[in-house]
């Protein structure tokens, strides 16, 4: 089997277990996880085929949806790898990333496949297709869009922060805004950049509409 195959039984296995989902974390998540990080590897490096493949899969199954357990995805991930006959050092390397990249955790993926993976997640986390899916995503946990009696917070362990049900607006100033200066590669910095300065427009915007001032 080649890897051109490899990839489209892997794309077609997350597609099938995501579409139609409504949170923001669902199959047209994946894919422009995907488009980015192939786009940040043609200027950056790295294995293709791992990035390719740690991208579709690096959130099959998101630990938001499995009472917090960050087990779940790499198992799963794993399970499926196993199918396509690969080198266990493949599978083991996606399998790394996959436990890197998440926000919660506050690492850097010690890979450069992982730093591409992880960059571009963080890209679709922010911008227009960002405020999209947080709002998407704080209207599925039953959240309040904006609330200006509570004020953003600051987390002092990864439990916190998973444990967090402020509304909505108060997600830019704990992550959304957070996410430009934690970019690992120029590629995905250069990008970010945009989209960051979208969101300070999008909230300059709101806040005036809030005190009905535009």
């Amino acid at each position: 089997m080649t890897e051109k195959e490899q990839l489209k039984l892997t794309a077609d296995f997350v597609r099938a277990k995501l579409e139609g989902e409504g949170t923001g974390h669902d199959w047209w998540h994946i894919y422009r996880v995907w488009q980015n990080a192939k786009t940040i590897a043609l200027q950056e490096g790295g294995n293709g085929f791992v990035i390719e493949l740690a991208s579709l899969l690096h959130d099959i199954a998101d630990h938001k949806f499995h009472d917090g357990d960050e087990t779940v995805g790499p198992r799963v991930a794993q399970e499926f790898l196993i199918t396509l006959s690969l080198e266990n050092e493949i599978v083991m390397q996606v399998i790394r990333i996959m436990n890197e990249i998440s926000f919660s955790k506050g690492m850097k993926p010690s890979s450069l496949e992982g730093r591409i993976v992880q960059d571009a997640d963080r890209l679709d986390a922010i911008g227009a297709i960002g405020i999209a899916r947080a709002f998407a995503y704080g209207g599925f946990k039953e959240r309040e869009i904006y609330n200006p009696e509570i004020p953003p917070s600051q987390y002092a362990t990864n439990e916190e922060y998973k444990k967090n049900t402020n509304p909505t607006l108060n997600h830019f100033y704990e992550k959304l805004l957070l996410l430009k200066d934690l970019m690992n590669t120029k590629t995905a910095i250069e990008l970010a950049q945009k989209r960051h300065t979208f969101m300070e427009n999008y909230l300059d915007q709101f806040y005036q509409e809030w005190d009905g001032k535009r």
